[in-house]
């Protein structure tokens, strides 16, 4: 697909263009010729042909209609391709699964603007999804693989590493994409887990009480946290309520949010 698409500030658009970086990150995935494999953002798909040549079909999601018709001609190439003119901060990526025990595999180069609130999205999905792997901003895949006790480590740690195993491959510069960003971005793979390694009793609740902790993530515990578990409750489960959100491991944290709801006032 040649050039001629103007790229959209409103799509968050910055197409990937080096070959030695698409190579690694086909690479890093593996793709199998039967994977059920879902791109999302093809953009102008340099990576979406690379797989194509893997794959027996692929699904692909792309909002911006100009760039969609651009992707039609490639279906005469490739009749495995799928293609939905979707929002995927909307998508239903449940489907996409053709078979109860085959799990989607989803990659995608994702708007800075989104990526956030699309992998929210896409953990909610997670039961249906074997691993995913995205280009974000550095800064992003270093929140998302950060442990606790440093400033990266926050909200999305903690919810992102609930449902998955995070690994930040490597790092992508500005370089590998027209246009160019102003900053650096990575790779990283989620593996959703098999079976929590610490699952919350009620799953809204504990993403309440993690997000509240950290809106006023300078304060303790005991003050942040006083309107959802009484610093008493907090010290009998073995956590000191003079201590920082940023400190609890996502144990810890689950372990809050299991405390019997009978010994807590709630949040306000």
């Amino acid at each position: 697909m040649s050039g001629g698409h103007k790229a959209r500030k409103r799509f968050g658009q910055n197409f990937l263009s080096d070959a030695s970086i698409i190579a690694r990150i086909v690479d890093a995935i593996n793709p199998q010729s039967d994977d059920n494999m879902v791109e999302i953002g093809p953009g102008q798909a340099a990576l979406t042909r690379k797989l194509l040549e893997q794959l027996d079909a692929l699904d692909v999601i792309e909002i911006d209609r100009d760039l969609v018709a651009r992707l039609e001609p490639l279906r005469e190439q490739y009749p495995g391709l799928h293609i939905h003119s979707a929002d995927a901060l909307k998508f239903d990526f449940r489907q996409l699964q053709k078979a109860a025990d085959k799990k989607l595999r989803v990659v995608g180069n994702l708007p800075y603007n989104i990526s956030t609130p699309l992998l929210f999205h896409l953990l909610e999905q997670a039961d249906i999804i074997k691993d995913m792997y995205f280009m974000l901003q550095k800064e992003v895949v270093e929140r998302m693989a950060a442990l606790p006790g440093g400033g990266d480590y926050g909200r999305l740690s903690i919810m992102v590493q609930y449902r998955c195993q995070v690994d930040n491959l490597f790092v992508v510069p500005p370089t590998a994409f027209s246009p160019q960003p102003k900053i650096d971005s990575a790779i990283v793979r989620l593996t959703p887990h098999a079976e929590l390694p610490h699952p919350a009793r009620d799953e809204k609740y504990f993403a309440q009480l993690v997000n509240h902790a950290f809106t006023q993530r300078r304060k303790t515990l005991r003050k942040s946290l006083k309107s959802f578990i009484p610093a008493a409750q907090m010290e009998a489960i073995g956590i000191d309520p003079m201590r920082r959100p940023e400190t609890l491991s996502i144990a810890e944290f689950v372990g809050l949010a299991n405390i019997p709801v009978e010994n807590c006032p709630g949040p306000a």
